[in-house]
Order: C-alpha cells, then sequence, then structure tokens
C-alpha cells in the first residue's frame, strides 16, 4: 500500500513539475516590431551618374510590400510609358523597375516612393524613400519649397500635385493642358507642404493640380488649379504660395430635353446669369416664356405658353450675347407640370421672413386669400408677399415674436403660376425660438484695405450660413439670431465689387479673389456674444 501511494506521490510531483515548466515556456510574442525596412543595397546604386540601364532592383533587410503605390509613387520627369514597378499584391525582399521609356540625356531622375514602402508583418513604412539618377555626369541637387493652400475652403484637398514646367522657347501658357511637366511631387496626405527635390538651375512655371484623373495634365471641368504669377528662377531661397481653385468653366448649353408638356431643360456650364435661350420655331399669337433656375441645379428651365403644335422645338442658345449654339427638341406627349409648394423650413428665424418653394414659377398673388394666425388664433394683420418666379420661390414677412406658433393657410387661387393655374388649398407651419436660443457675434476688421469685404459664417464643410457684404471701409460685422453651433468666420476681399467670391483663370493668368479665415473656431452656444478683432494680413 505504502508503495502505491509513493508511485502516486511520484507521478503528482512529475506533472507539477511539467506544468510549471509549460506556464514558465509560454511565448509571449516579444515586442511589437516598429523598425522599419532598411535599405541594403541597389542595383545600380542610388544616386548612380551617366545611368544607362532598363532595370533597377533595390534590396531591403526584409520581406516589403509596397502599399497605395499609385497614390504614393511619382516618377519626375515623368516617364511614357511609366515605368513597371513590382511587387504589387505580394511580398519580396527588393523592388524590380523596368524602365521601357527613351530617357533624356543629361537628366536627373527620381522615383519618389512616399510612404509605400513597407515590412510584410506589421506594415512598418520607410518615410519617403527616392531612388535617384542621371543620365549625365552630375546629380541635379537644387530645391523648390512650399505650401499649398485651398482658395475658398480651409483645408486643402489631399494628394495634391506640385509640377514645373521650363520657361524654354517651346513654352506657352497652354501647355498645361496637353504636355507633362519637367519635374513633379505630391503633398500625399498629411501634409500641405510641398518639395521638389533634384531640380536643375533655369527658369519655370510653378503650378499645382488636384489631378483628377492622374495624368498631370489639367481637364478644368475635373481638376482644381494654382499657379504662382510669373516664372521662378532656381535656385531660390522663396517658399511659394499656392492656391488651389475651381475654374469658372466656359459657358454652354448642352443638349436640350424636354421636362414636361410646356417646359425644356437646358444642361449648362459656365455662368447661368449670361446665358439667353431664344425659340426659333414658329410660335403662335401671345406666346410667353420664362427661364429659371434653382439653386445648386445644373439645368436651365425654359417654360412656354401656350402649347405650341409642331412635332419639334428649334433653340438658339446665347452667352453673353454671342450664339452658342442651335438645337433641336422632339416633343413628346408629356404630362403638364402641376403646382405644388413646400415649406423651406418649419422653423421661422425671428425678424426673417418665411420662405416656399414652388414646382412652377408663381407669376401672382392674391393676398386676401392668405390667413396668417398665432397658437392662440388671433390674426396677423400685416404681412407682405414677395415673388420670386426664376428661383421658383415665395417669402412671406410679417413680424413675429418669441416662443409664437403660426399657422398659415393659403385658401384656393391665393397663388397664380405661370400657366395661370391656381392653387387648392395649402397649409404651413412655423414656430419661432426665444431670443435667447441664439447667439450673436461681432466681427472686427483690423488692417483691411479700403474695399468691399464679404464676410461669411460657414460650417466646418464650408458651407455658407450666414453673410454680410459691407461697402468699403465697413471694417464692424455685426450677426444676430444665430442658430447655436460651429462656424468659421471667412473674410472675401471682394475687389471687384460684385457681392460674391470671383474664382481665378489660368490661361488669363488670374488668381482667385482673396479669401481670409478668422484661425479660431466660433463654438456659438444660445445666448452667447463673442467679439472677435481680426487683424488682416493680406497676401
Amino acid at each position: 500500500m505504502s508503495k502505491k501511494v509513493l508511485q502516486l506521490v511520484s507521478v503528482f510531483i512529475l506533472l507539477l513539475f511539467v506544468v510549471q515548466c509549460a506556464k514558465r515556456g509560454t511565448p509571449t510574442g516579444g515586442p511589437k516590431d516598429e523598425t522599419p525596412p532598411v535599405l541594403v543595397r541597389a542595383d545600380p546604386p542610388n544616386y548612380t551618374t551617366n545611368f544607362d540601364r532598363k532595370e533597377i532592383r533595390i534590396y531591403f533587410d526584409e520581406y516589403i510590400k509596397l502599399k497605395d503605390l499609385s497614390k504614393n509613387l511619382i516618377v519626375s520627369p515623368p516617364m511614357d510609358p511609366k515605368a513597371q514597378v513590382s511587387p504589387q499584391g505580394s511580398a519580396s525582399r527588393y523592388i524590380d523597375i523596368q524602365i521601357t521609356d527613351t530617357l533624356a540625356p543629361n537628366t536627373t531622375y527620381q522615383f519618389n516612393f512616399g510612404e509605400s514602402v513597407t515590412d510584410n508583418n506589421e506594415g512598418n513604412p520607410f518615410q519617403f524613400f527616392k531612388y535617384v539618377f542621371s543620365t549625365g555626369d552630375y546629380i541635379d541637387s537644387l530645391n523648390v519649397t512650399g505650401v499649398i493652400r485651398d482658395a475658398l475652403l480651409q483645408k486643402p484637398d489631399e494628394y495634391v500635385t506640385v509640377m514645373l514646367y521650363e520657361a524654354d522657347s517651346t513654352y506657352s501658357d497652354s501647355i498645361v493642358y496637353k504636355d507633362v511637366p519637367r519635374y513633379i511631387t505630391n503633398t500625399l496626405d498629411s501634409t500641405v507642404v510641398f518639395e521638389l527635390t533634384n531640380v536643375k538651375e533655369g527658369r519655370y512655371k510653378l503650378v499645382a493640380l488636384k489631378d483628377d484623373a492622374n495624368n498631370y495634365t489639367f481637364q478644368p471641368d475635373k481638376d482644381k488649379i494654382a499657379f504662382y504669377d510669373g516664372f521662378i528662377d532656381v535656385p531660390t531661397d522663396s517658399v511659394f504660395v499656392l492656391r488651389l481653385f475651381n475654374e469658372q468653366l466656359e459657358t454652354e448649353t448642352g443638349r436640350p430635353k424636354q421636362g414636361a408638356a410646356q417646359r425644356v431643360a437646358f444642361p449648362f456650364t459656365g455662368n447661368p446669369d449670361s446665358i439667353d435661350i431664344e425659340l426659333i420655331s414658329a410660335k403662335p399669337e401671345g406666346f410667353e416664356r420664362l427661364v429659371t433656375l434653382k439653386k445648386d441645379q445644373d439645368s436651365l428651365q425654359y417654360w412656354y405658353k401656350p402649347q405650341v403644335e409642331t412635332d419639334s422645338l428649334i433653340f438658339k442658345t446665347y452667352g453673353n450675347t454671342e450664339l452658342l449654339d442651335t438645337m433641336y427638341v422632339r416633343r413628346r406627349p408629356l404630362k403638364a407640370d402641376s403646382l405644388q409648394v413646400q415649406s423651406v423650413s418649419s422653423s421661422l428665424i425671428l425678424e426673417e421672413p418665411y420662405m416656399l418653394n414652388t414646382t412652377i414659377p408663381v407669376m401672382a398673388v392674391d393676398t386676401s386669400k392668405i390667413v396668417i394666425s398665432r397658437k392662440d388664433s388671433t390674426l396677423v394683420e400685416a404681412f407682405q408677399v414677395n415673388l420670386f418666379p426664376k428661383k421658383l420661390q415665395i417669402s412671406l414677412t410679417f413680424e413675429t415674436e418669441e416662443n409664437e406658433s403660426y399657422k398659415i393657410q393659403m385658401l384656393p387661387e391665393a397663388l397664380t403660376d405661370f400657366y395661370d393655374s391656381k392653387n387648392d388649398t395649402l397649409n404651413f407651419s412655423a414656430s419661432t425660438k426665444a431670443y435667447g436660443d441664439y447667439g450673436e457675434y461681432d466681427l472686427t476688421l483690423q488692417g483691411a484695405a479700403e474695399v468691399q469685404h464679404i464676410v461669411q459664417l460657414v460650417t466646418e464643410k464650408g458651407d455658407v450660413k450666414r453673410e454680410i457684404i459691407g461697402e468699403p471701409g465697413k471694417t464692424l460685422f455685426q450677426f444676430n439670431r444665430i442658430e447655436p453651433g460651429k462656424y468659421y468666420a471667412r473674410v472675401i476681399v471682394d475687389l471687384n465689387e460684385n457681392g460674391k467670391y470671383d474664382t481665378g483663370n489660368f490661361l488669363e493668368q488670374k488668381q482667385p479673389e482673396e479669401v481670409l479665415y478668422y484661425p479660431d473656431l466660433l463654438d456659438l452656444r444660445s445666448g452667447w456674444y463673442p467679439k472677435h478683432t481680426f487683424i488682416l494680413t493680406q497676401e
């Protein structure tokens, strides 16, 4: 019996020893690898001169992957056809570059990989790795640096391409539309600073693009552009500031389309205020027409009456009185538009008009058939109705009170639209808040030039919520009854005094109007009345 007990004790001790050993030997994985790949060698070596090879191999101390290569890799000057770079999607200990383009003589080339070279396991990037070679006897080593801004928005786009064009005998302003630049770089996704490296001494045009197609050429309908006035001479110690903007496209009208029985839609680009549309088909007696444009729409609406009894309509469109196009629309048996009216908002800001949108331009109103009442059923005796048929809007202005509810009733035939149709009974509700539910804000401009300024309160996305246009010399801008929220104060230097922001134009070498942001975010709350002084430092 004692022998069996001794055996059991021995087995127990042995098991305990094994468990303890297992616990002590459990792997922890060790510290996380945070070391980026290390360049071991390159064939040919980095910074080779008199380069004449078609293949490059760059070796690292561990397996690497190329992450977001299309966004990160910048080859300067660009090659056509592009070099083939691998691995793509798989791991390797080296980068292989196959060159199929005929390289220019006495030229320094640069493969800037940005942050695309990462280790295979943890994704640690080898930041801003560059492979450089020259087809001549030396490596060009001059730099051009600067900052990218957005002309209108507070933050510029990511991955902005910055380019240098040689200002030689072949240069013209149209070069940005058709030819690739001599040197290029990219701001990537985390900085607004750019640096063009390995630049040759000379004179250049400095241009930046938010390049939608990634083809290094300017497409005005898709790309933002920025440029430095005149030319720059390299070497230079200057830090250049480039402001990206969308050009206003040339005024054009697209192919029209019948939208309803007596309405035709005309797509357009450019300035809609300069466009006129003329029906040149035979018109019946008493013919009338109206052209409208709703906010943020890209088509002009051509309304006409009475019906034209032809199979097709012929139009001429004009831009600033110059003929743009002659167009045909084949008529189809579509339904007529019907009048509908909707409120812009059920919240009525104190001392501001109540706005309505309409589906057909409203041309006349019978105010005797409009009733506005408070929540206690007492009537609002005095009110004013304004019609904006070209914008498809109606405004009602009346004296409002704090914390009040209003009912607005439009009896039948209160409104008459473009087709002489009348409305059925329409009912709307709106309510106000207390003055204390809003905020107020004063902005004083210091050091402002004696020109007209526009001050806007915009959201963090750049949407305009409030705006004051100040005549030349005005420095105090007071905003009342502002909905609580987060805003930035934006100042437009309105040099031509047209009451709006004007963009730039590359061919005309015209910069956009200056736009300045007060640096601090305005976190406005109910009952608050902050006052700021903005010391302007205009460029």
